[in-house]
């Protein structure tokens, strides 16, 4: 688990250990939730920034992470709310192809709101219902509660299992 560290670039690394990194930890974290960091694996933020800033700082760390996250998911709900489908898919930041985008308007569409939450928490699907949700024009707050409470839940179990695991493990 330790091994973390290394798969963070250089710059990164650096700016998590200056005094600015809980600023910089927060502008990372609403790029991510955003859909627009590309440099480092979302399930890499958490466990790096326990080993750059510390343990002692688990409970700031988490709370950082779920307000950027949450922040940056809002930014693509409104863009996808005001802004559309063809206005995304047409943006080369935006790395959702349109058999993607499909497929996930489809579980939304299946399962609705909830769907918001449960993708938030699982790897490989978090925030990409920030799209479809923003496509249904679900209320502002309805989305921030969702998409926070999926980061939490996400975000609070890469913290444990990094904590724990890297104890057992290390």
């Amino acid at each position: 688990m330790r091994a973390v560290v290394p798969q963070l670039p250089e710059f990164l690394r650096e700016l998590l250990t200056s005094d600015v990194a809980f600023v910089v930890l927060f502008v990372v974290f609403v790029l991510e939730g955003a859909m627009l960091l590309y440099i480092a694996p979302s399930e890499l933020l958490v466990p790096g920034a326990l080993v750059l800033i510390g343990e002692e700082y688990l409970l700031p760390i988490l709370a950082i992470a779920v307000a950027g996250a949450t922040v940056g998911q809002y930014g693509l709900f409104l863009v996808a709310k005001y802004g559309g489908r063809e206005y995304l898919l047409s943006r080369s930041w935006f790395r959702l192809d349109e058999s993607k985008l499909d497929r996930f308007d489809g579980w939304f569409e299946r399962w609705g709101p909830l769907v918001v939450p449960a993708s938030n928490a699982m790897l490989f699907t978090r925030g990409m219902l920030t799209v479809p949700a923003g496509f249904a024009e679900m209320s502002s707050r309805r989305f921030l509660v969702l998409s926070a409470a999926g980061t939490l839940v996400f975000e609070t179990a890469l913290a444990v299992l990094f904590v724990f695991g890297g104890r057992v493990v290390g």
